[in-house]
This record gives C-alpha cells, structure tokens and sequence, in this order.
C-alpha cells in the first residue's frame, strides 16, 4: 500500500493542507528561495544594499540640493515589505537632504487604488500618518503628462509627479513575472504610473504572444524593451528591490542604476527560482496566497508555472482564495460575453497595437491556457463566476482532484505540486 505524503498550499492569510498518494506522485517543485539562509536581518540586508548601490552613487549624495524627490512604491496586490523598506529609504533620502519635499506615489498601474486600511497595512501608522502619499490612477488624465513614444510605437504618458520629480526613486520586489521576465525595477514607472493608453499599448495581443514575453525571460521581450525606455523618459535615478522568501521576508536586496542593480537582482533570483518542468497529467499549484491570491486575474500567473509543465489535455489545479472576485470587469465579460475558448482569442488576435482593450493580456494568456487544459479553481469566489469564465469550481483539494480524475478518465493519474506557482521559474525539458 502506497504511503500518503502530506501538502500545504498557501491559500490567503492561511493555507490549505491534503494528502496524496505518493505513487502518483511526479515531483514537488520549490523555488530555492524558500530555503535560502539569509545573513543578518531583513533590515541590514537593506540596509547593506543602500550601502552599497550597484552602478550609482549613494541615494543620500544623490539627493543633495534636490527640492521635490518622488519615491515611486508598489501597491496593495504586491506583498513588497514596505514597512521595512520605506523607512530605510526615507532615511537615507533625509540623511543627504532633510529639507527635501517627499511624495510616496503609489504604483497602481492599471489596478484600482488603494485603500486606507492597506495603506496602513503596507507602510505602518507612523509613514502613513506623516508621509505625503498620492496613489496613481491611469484614468485621470488631468494627472498625467505625454513623454514620448514607446518603441512599440505607442504614446508614453506618464503621472505628473513621477516626470516632475527632481529625484525619481523607487521601491519594488523581484519575483518571476509571466510576460515581463522578472517584476521590479523599471515596472515601478511602467505598468506602474503610466496611463491607461501606455499600458494598453504595451500590453498588446501581438506582444503576449512573443515567444520570449515568458517567465523569466528579459532577453527579446518586447514588453520588457518598452518598460526600460519608459523608466529612462522618466528619468528614474534609483532602486531599492528585495527578494522574498515564502513568508514574506527579505532574503536578499539590491539598489541603485535602474537596469544594473535590477538585472543583478533577477540574476540571484534566477539561480534559486529556476527548476525543471516535470510533466504530468495533473499540475497543482496556488498563486503564493495573499495578496497575490486576491482575485482571479493575478491568480491566471499561477497558472502559467502550472502550464508549463503540465502535458497536453492534463488538468490544472490552483488554489487561490480570490477574496476580491474576479479582478476586472472587462477581463470578466470577455469570457461572459463569449460563446467559446476559442471565440475569446480568435477576437484577441484580430486587434492590433492601437486596439487592445482593458485587462486583454490577462484574457489572452487564460485563454491560452484553457485552450490546452482543463482548469479547476479552489477558490472562495462563487461557483457561477468561475464556471462563467470556463473553468470548474471545487471547494476543496480533495474534491478538484476527483474531478480531474472524471475529467481525464483516469483513477491514477501522475501529478506534480507546485507550491507557489509565483515564485518559481520552469525550465522546459530539452
């Protein structure tokens, strides 16, 4: 008789635990961050990194005799540890020049804004209450400002403060990023304060499916090219990014030139993150539990760890508590509105650069997806949202796992577990 190997998945604030038989089981891919053996604590490893930026004076000597310094900072669907970070940086802002106006300008890209509650979440009582904090919005054009052209051939608008700054800085985390290669650096200023014409842009049809606009790749990537233009017009001058381990803590962090510093950060995380794909029928994963889990759209990056080594006509299992819905409306009502898979990219492929529409990109890669595999959601969304958007509803592990079995006709089908399907990078079988 088979022994049972016992699996937590990160589900929210919490997780979800279940048993599998270990005979069907292929693998259990982890990114090496998870035990990763950082020295010293979270804040001397940023404090260090300030230290000693890459590729650029320190932020202190960068600062002097500059009046109005902007710090660009993630958002709430980004768990960067802002209350660790920030504080260090304003720090060393106020080390080289305490007179200096400072704006924390929130990064929103196209995500709804902020709330109090997890402003105060993200930075702590003390910054939120004496920090001046301005959240970015991609739909007010009143605060926004045309920058140029992207090489794409779309307009650059970028938020008035961010162009305006005498000092642009930003604060991010590096995690594999589904189209963009790696999160961080030069996405603070692209999705992150750019309107919502720049994103679209950027985000077009053509543009997701390049072959290289995959998970950590940089080289190639069309969107990646647009995103280090857009931080050069804007003039970002500094970074400070960390990576994380699977709780959420700082394991290592890099700071200073926007393209140097940020590419020395994706050269570490690379090394751990990457593993290889090991096919199965089944392919159980989860996007990393919250925040990133907060919504259907985040949890389709999940999805793609899993699609990558999951076989043709196998079934995909996330896990993603989506506490927020779905996410987007447009990327909801493009499936509502669809009579098939297929219908949804076959109206994508017809628009071009100039016609993309709102959360397109999201809509184009569970297409693809689904195109390939059944997927079943372990998910506190409602059972008819998920169903609407052709994918299968489960309470439970337990329960998406004797669906799958019905799906693919099979009572031991072979599965591999992807814990976070956010943290790791899948290297395909050559």
């Amino acid at each position: 008789m088979s022994a049972l190997k016992k699996i937590s998945l990160p589900y929210g604030h919490s997780s979800l635990t279940f048993e599998i038989d270990e005979s069907l089981l292929n693998g259990i891919l982890v990114s090496k961050t998870f035990s990763y053996s950082a020295e010293g604590t979270e804040e001397e490893i940023v404090r260090e990194a300030i230290s000693q930026p890459i590729a650029s004076p320190r932020l202190r000597d960068l600062a002097k005799g500059r009046k109005n310094i902007v710090v660009i900072s993630s958002d709430h669907t980004r768990p960067v540890p802002s209350h660790i970070t920030m504080p260090v940086l304003l720090e060393e802002i106020r080390a080289g020049n305490p007179e200096a106006d400072i704006t924390i300008l929130i990064s929103t890209g196209y995500h709804r804004g902020s709330t109090e509650k997890e402003l105060r979440a993200k930075f702590g009582d003390e910054i939120f209450s004496k920090e001046k904090i301005i959240s970015h919005d991609s739909l007010d054009e009143s605060s926004l400002k045309k920058a140029g052209v992207l090489p794409s051939g779309g307009e650059l608008i970028l938020n008035k403060i961010a162009l305006e700054a005498d000092l642009l800085v930003a604060e991010g985390f590096i995690e594999p990023h589904f189209f963009a290669g790696f999160s961080g650096g030069r996405k603070s200023v692209m999705p992150g304060v750019a309107s919502k014409m720049t994103v679209l842009a950027n985000h077009c049809a053509e543009f997701i499916a390049h072959p290289n606009a995959r998970t950590g790749v940089l080289a190639g990537n069309p969107i990646h090219k647009d995103m280090l233009y857009a931080a050069e017009v804007a003039g970002l001058a500094f970074i400070l990014n960390v990576v994380i381990d699977a709780d959420k803590k700082v394991i290592y962090a890099v700071a200073g030139h926007r393209e140097e510093a940020h590419e020395a950060g994706c050269t570490f995380l690379s090394d751990l993150a990457s593993v290889k794909a090991v096919p199965a029928d089944i392919v159980i994963t989860t996007n990393g539990g919250y925040p990133l889990d907060q919504n259907i759209y985040q949890s389709v990056k999940g999805m793609t760890a899993a699609e990558a080594t999951c076989r043709e006509g196998g079934v995909i299992i996330i896990a993603a508590e989506c506490s927020d819905g779905h996410g987007g409306v447009a990327f909801y009502n493009t499936f509502v509105e669809a009579e098939s898979v297929q219908q949804v990219i076959d109206e994508i492929k017809k628009r071009d650069r100039s016609e993309t529409i709102p959360d397109q990109w999201e809509s184009q890669i569970l297409a693809r997806i689904l195109s390939k595999h059944e997927v079943i959601m372990v998910t506190d969304a409602p059972k008819k949202m998920v169903e609407d958007m052709y994918m299968h509803w489960a309470g439970t592990i337990d329960e998406a796992l004797n669906k799958a079995k019905q799906i693919l006709q099979k009572d031991k089908p072979e599965i591999t577990v992807i814990p976070d399907g956010v943290s790791v990078i899948i290297k395909q079988l050559i």
